[in-house]
């Protein structure tokens, strides 16, 4: 059986991680028996979660996981889909996970309230000046990346961009090929679950929640493949 390496469930989203999410759903997409297991990022070859061991293979980062089960088990997730349409889920998932996923970084880390309440709890048990290393090393990170030389604010109108791009993507949906289930949409949807969860007040999420059809594709996608999170009170839970 697959083990597929993640943090589990927390601040009211199925992973903290957007990269978990999307593999286990593309893992139950594929019909495939996984079980999960709380692992460290240092434990998996590219120093990151999430990571699967299959066989006594293992292999890091979601986009070669995918192409693993994919080449592995002889499957493609993107059936049905046309090339145009592969094409559009290829940079929606670009737009999610390149863009808006260091929009939610920044929210989490970049925010002291927040990463007080949030991330911090990474770092129980250890040292001040450990924590504050983190924080301080994701700060660099920010910089680089670009979104820490912005203001929150600044941020979340970037964030704001993608989320109406992709809004016109999906239209109606209900998934971004329409009426057909695609790849993409799992990566789509463990970004806008960790952006829209209640835990963190941030002008991100109140930039996709101005976006009602977002919302909808949410707790479609939440109801589909995690219904016992779907169904649980959308309040904000304790550090």
């Amino acid at each position: 059986m697959i083990v597929l390496a993640a943090f589990g469930p927390l601040w009211g989203t199925p992973d903290p991680s957007p990269f978990v999410v999307k593999t286990e759903v593309q893992l139950k997409m594929a019909g495939l028996a996984y079980r999960k297991e709380r692992r460290r990022p240092p434990e998996g070859p590219k120093g990151k979660v999430p990571f699967i061991v299959d066989d006594g293979e293992t292999i890091g980062d979601s986009v070669l996981i995918r192409d693993h089960i994919e080449r592995k088990y002889g499957l493609d997730l993107d059936a049905g889909l046309s090339p145009r349409e592969r094409a559009l889920g290829w940079a929606a998932e670009r737009t999610a996970e390149d863009h808006l996923y260091w929009a939610i970084v920044h929210a989490r880390w970049a925010i002291p309230a927040n990463f007080d309440k949030g991330p911090a709890i990474f770092f129980q048990g250890a040292p001040d000046a450990v924590r504050e290393a983190a924080r301080e090393g994701m700060g660099r990170v920010l910089h680089g990346q670009g979104f820490g030389r912005h203001a929150p604010g600044e941020v979340a109108d970037l964030a704001g961009r993608s989320f109406a791009a992709l809004s016109t993507l999906i239209g109606d949906g209900p998934y971004l090929a329409g009426e057909t289930l695609g790849a993409a949409d799992a990566s789509l949807f463990g970004c806008l679950a960790a952006a829209a969860t209640p835990f963190f007040d941030t002008a991100v999420r109140d930039a996709l929640i101005a976006h009602p059809n977002l919302v909808a594709y949410h707790d479609r996608m939440m109801t589909r493949f995690y219904p016992e999170l779907a169904a649980a009170p959308r309040q904000p839970q304790p550090a």
